[in-house]
């Protein structure tokens, strides 16, 4: 699938911006299933500084500053991107006992391996606690195969929790997401992500889009997508295999990757610091539009959850005020 996305966010000040330093990671990566076009940047008032780099994860990150006197900010990101059917990993693929997984992932010295061990560790968001590892034996039971056992804890979590956009914010704690069985599709990546850490396992957090699609007969509303999080778990010697629990799928041609990290602090699509400002209001809009026709109907549980989602203001995309 070929899409054209464009990410507008805006911040409106109760009081002036005298300057903000601020980075974005709304500028998608190039990876073996999907291919990048050329951006298009939009800021108002127009920055004084501005660059692009490559941080620690490979994420493509662009910093700016703007130093004029001001109430509003606005950031614009259009972007071209295709998505192909090639993702490394399918459901039925073959994996190791996760016991086998977890002992040659700690004791392997080959380069992808000592890479992902950091993927392991505790992480602004997600820290590994009995809890989690408790609520990962049900599907992690001995000698089972590693993604079998995945697929299984992508599923619970689908069924058990609730989608509630009005339950958490990014501060709210991960025991407290598993206590109530509510979330958004941040919560339930990070709720994952510290189950699989808890066992011993690598999994990191991946930002990203999900194509949402209207109600039969009705008209695609532009703006009305959103941003979305899904995890990826490192399978030893084979790569990164992803997971998206809202869903209860593993990512295809509907998923669009940003970036990814240990947790959302590593991949906030726009954060910074200013002076001055006062209180605030945060405006976003997305709109995911496909580019040519579909070759095969997208799944139906995950074109409903997203429909789902597309109510949200998306809480993945909350930042800190630049």
């Amino acid at each position: 699938m070929k899409y054209a996305i464009t990410h507008h966010t805006a911040y409106t000040y109760s009081s002036g911006v005298a300057l903000c330093h601020n980075e974005a990671r709304l500028l998608p990566r190039e990876t073996p299933w999907q291919q990048c076009g050329l951006s298009q940047v939009i800021i108002q008032p127009r920055p004084a500084l501005s660059a692009e780099r490559i941080d620690f994860f490979g994420n493509r990150v662009l910093y700016f500053a703007v130093q004029d006197i001001h109430q509003r900010l606005e950031v614009s990101v259009a972007t071209r991107v295709q998505v192909l059917d090639n993702r490394p990993f399918a459901p039925d693929s073959p994996s190791p006992p996760w016991e086998q997984a977890r002992q040659q992932l700690h004791e392997d010295s080959d380069a992808d391996m000592i890479e992902a061990r950091q993927f392991v560790l505790n992480s602004p968001f997600v820290a590994s606690a009995a809890a989690f590892r408790d609520y990962a034996s049900t599907s992690f039971s001995p000698e089972r195969p590693l993604l079998e056992a995945m697929a299984d804890l992508n599923r619970r979590i689908n069924q058990e929790f609730t989608y509630d956009p009005h339950f958490t914010t990014v501060a709210t704690p991960l025991h407290e997401v598993l206590k109530e069985r509510r979330g958004v599709c941040q919560d339930f990546a990070h709720l994952a992500i510290a189950c699989l850490r808890s066992l011993g396992l690598a999994a990191r957090y991946v930002s990203g889009y999900l194509e949402t699609l209207p109600p039969p007969g009705q008209p695609r509303l532009v703006g009305a997508d959103a941003s979305h999080a899904w995890l990826a778990i490192y399978v030893p010697g084979a790569g990164w295999a992803e997971y998206d629990p809202t869903n209860n799928c593993m990512p295809g041609e509907q998923h669009i990757t940003l970036a990814w990290g240990r947790d959302y602090a590593d991949v906030a699509p726009l954060k910074g610091v200013m002076t001055g400002g006062g209180s605030h209001t945060l405006e976003v809009s997305v709109d995911v539009e496909p580019q040519e026709a579909r070759a095969t109907p997208p799944d139906a549980t995950a074109a409903a959850t997203a429909a789902t989602i597309a109510a949200e203001a998306t809480a993945a995309t909350a930042a800190t005020p630049p």
